[in-house]
């Protein structure tokens, strides 16, 4: 591992190792094992996997509950709705994918449960990832929407005689994404680094889990190599937020000032 070397020579082989794509070798038998890089790149579709699902299933429950909430906004399916985003919150993944499971695949018996395999498999898993997002997507739908709902354009919009529901949704969601996406954006990374407990407490392979074998093995290349592609994903998952922006309002996108 060059540990009887200085700290700079430690550093500059390290950058060599994520240069030629490597990111070093395990420990404490690296002729023997694969590189860092085998070991994370087989588990990471897994996990990339999961965290997509469960950003789908946000979106998915999140843009109508918002939507909902801010055209009838003042009545009980607004104050339902706030209390539902509220609990998504409130309730820490830890706790929320035991609960998951004792419902739907103990007492239910609806869905499968840790170690099955399957399409079904990762319903729960995507599902408890899913359910912090959600209540932050629906609750910042919900008040982009309430913000939008009042504006000018919407209201020629409807002057107009346009259907309700082409006022909703081409005129105002569209306008209101832009904060959701950010956020969406901002908390993938924080999906890819909760799928650990996720991972753990369904059996999973993924990412997740192979830092915490790598944390007990104190395998710390592995350690290290997992850090810097979870970090790595955020920044590209940034990225493609910044340019899902001029997707979704022409008025940001280069040169649309001109």
């Amino acid at each position: 591992m060059g540990l009887d070397q200085s700290m700079p020579t430690q550093f500059v082989t390290f950058l060599g190792h994520v240069v030629d794509g490597s990111l070093g070798h395990q420990c404490p038998n690296p002729r023997q094992r694969p590189t860092v890089a085998d070991r994370i790149f087989t588990v990471l579709p897994y996990t990339v996997r999961l965290a997509l699902t469960g950003m789908a299933l946000a979106f998915v429950l999140a843009l109508p509950l918002g939507i909902l909430a801010a055209v009838r906004r003042g009545t009980w399916v607004d104050t339902l709705a706030t209390v539902t985003s509220l609990s998504g919150i409130a309730i820490p993944s830890m706790l929320m994918a035991p609960l998951l499971l004792l419902i739907f695949f103990v007492v239910l018996g609806w869905l499968p449960g840790p170690t099955e395999t399957g399409a079904a498999a990762i319903v729960l898993p995507a599902l408890t990832v899913a359910v912090h997002l959600m209540a932050m997507l629906a609750r910042m739908t919900r008040s982009s929407m309430v913000e939008v709902l009042g504006e000018d354009y919407v209201r020629t919009a409807r002057a107009k005689g346009l259907p309700e529901h082409t006022v909703l949704v081409k005129h105002a969601l569209r306008n209101a994404l832009l904060p959701v996406i950010t956020i969406a954006g901002l908390q993938f990374g924080a999906m890819l680094s909760g799928a650990i407990v996720i991972e753990k407490v369904f059996a999973r392979p993924g990412l997740g889990l192979t830092l915490l074998e790598a944390i007990a093995e104190r395998n710390y290349p592995v350690v290290q190599g997992c850090v810097l592609v979870i970090a790595a994903m955020y920044v590209l998952v940034n990225i493609a937020v910044d340019v899902a922006y001029g997707l979704t309002d022409p008025r940001i996108r280069r040169g649309g000032a001109g």
